[in-house]
């Protein structure tokens, strides 16, 4: 009697249990359906964004540009010359921006300091010891100055030889630069004026007298040569509460000339930074 009762309790406990590992296997399921959806969600968001960054960054360019070419319209007609920084306000499509313009003979001028001038650089804004700096800026001077390898069988080239630096960036050429040393030190130079001798102290920004200590062999006070080179840094405000920073390096060019334009832009980078008014919002 009491082995047919077991074997009606085992058939009942059967289907139960199968039961049981079903509702298991729906739990995952809803479970793992739900991963899925969270992370298509977060791609989503993540696509979403991307695609403001991107339109931020169009919109704003075009309107940074915009902003420099006004600018520049003023400089190119107004009867007193910017031979320190200056700061002009414009509007374009209704947004209200700000420029700030300074003569590039403020900057360092790569393709003309001297190695002492490249050594104070490296050792105040570089961060290097005297020795290392020394070393630095005789290396950046022999590269500058030196003649580059040419095909034997390429004809001679004409005029000056050396190899210059056609950008700042090309200081990553130079042996032993590291990327961390120039970054601390490309923002103080500029690669666009060619003469040597110090720089402009009434345009030249605080960063580049402290990093030149204030020596008048390195800067001059008073009596700066005017230059019709300029570097122009547009405030963009974007929609997103940053701002972008658009910097450009323009020559202007003598009246009568056939250029549509009368500057020419030499260099150009872009930077974004939080808007520190809505930084907490």
């Amino acid at each position: 009697m009491l082995t047919p009762r077991r074997a009606r309790h085992g058939a009942g406990a059967g289907p139960r249990a199968r039961r049981g590992m079903a509702l298991i296997a729906v739990l995952w399921i809803v479970a793992a359906l739900s991963i899925m959806i969270m992370g298509l969600t977060q791609t989503v968001k993540q696509s979403i964004r991307a695609a403001i960054m991107q339109r931020d960054l169009t919109s704003g360019q075009a309107l940074g540009e915009a902003a420099i070419a006004l600018a520049l319209q003023q400089l190119a007609v107004q009867t007193t010359p910017l031979t320190g920084t200056g700061q002009i306000s414009v509007n374009f499509a209704g947004v209200d921006m700000t420029v700030t313009a300074a003569p590039l003979n403020g900057w360092i001028a790569l393709n003309g300091a001297s190695a002492p001038m490249l050594a104070a650089l490296l050792q105040t804004a570089g961060g290097l010891n005297a020795a290392n700096a020394q070393q630095m800026a005789q290396a950046i001077v022999d590269w500058r100055d030196g003649v580059p390898q040419l095909d034997p069988g390429a004809p001679a080239p004409s005029g000056d030889q050396r190899r210059r630096f056609d950008a700042v960036q090309d200081l990553m050429l130079v042996p032993g630069m590291t990327y961390d040393l120039y970054a601390r030190i490309a923002p103080l130079l500029t690669a666009s004026v060619s003469g040597g001798g110090p720089v402009n102290a009434q345009a030249a920004p605080p960063a580049v007298t402290q990093a030149l200590g204030n020596n008048t062999a390195f800067i001059a006070q008073t009596g700066a040569a005017q230059s019709n080179l300029f570097r122009l840094e547009a405030a963009v405000p974007l929609s997103t509460g940053k701002i972008l920073h658009l910097t450009q390096d323009a020559v202007l060019l003598r009246q009568g000339s056939n250029t549509v334009a009368p500057w020419r832009i030499l260099r150009e980078r872009a930077a974004i930074e939080s808007d520190s008014t809505n930084a907490d919002s």
